[in-house]
């Protein structure tokens, strides 16, 4: 770490403590050359993947973008904030867990589906009429067979 008042690359840790909630540590440091001291604080990084669409392109993973799909798909529904934000953040983490730089958009989706199919039937067969581009009346028939029956990967009890 370069010094930040006399720009030395000779830098030396004197202390180091955790923070309070664990999330960074702050670190005493003391030029060799100007012996100044300066504090430093390390934290973990996660960097969301890129989402490749469709049509190839490419864009930053969105948050805000992933519950705009939820609340259009839950609108009017009795389905509490709680949960949804809950649903997002499985979401998040189960994308962070794969560990790619990239990502369809198509995968993405098919989280927010599972996440929909398991709060709110009505919310998942609206979010399924626009991701699946419905056309007709079979397409919903098929989509409200899909609710009737069990989650795929999840038998009953």
């Amino acid at each position: 770490m370069k010094c930040p008042f006399c720009n030395s690359p000779d830098t030396q840790v004197i202390d180091s403590r955790v923070s309070d909630d664990g999330d960074s540590i702050r670190r005493r440091r003391r030029c060799a050359a100007c012996t100044k001291r300066f504090t430093t604080y390390e934290t973990v990084e996660l960097r969301m993947p890129q989402v490749v669409k469709q049509d190839g392109s490419r864009a930053e993973f969105d948050l805000d973008k992933l519950r705009t799909g939820f609340m259009r798909a839950l609108h009017k529904r009795p389905v509490p904030t709680q949960l949804v934000d809950e649903a997002i953040a499985t979401i998040s983490q189960d994308v962070l867990a794969l560990g790619v730089r990239e990502i369809e958009s198509r995968r993405i989706g098919e989280m927010v589906m599972r996440e929909l199919h398991r709060l709110d039937e009505v919310a998942y067969i609206r979010f399924a009429s626009v991701y699946r581009s419905f056309q007709g009346v079979d397409d919903f028939q098929d989509a409200i067979k899909e609710v009737q029956s069990p989650p795929a990967g999840k038998g009953e009890s």
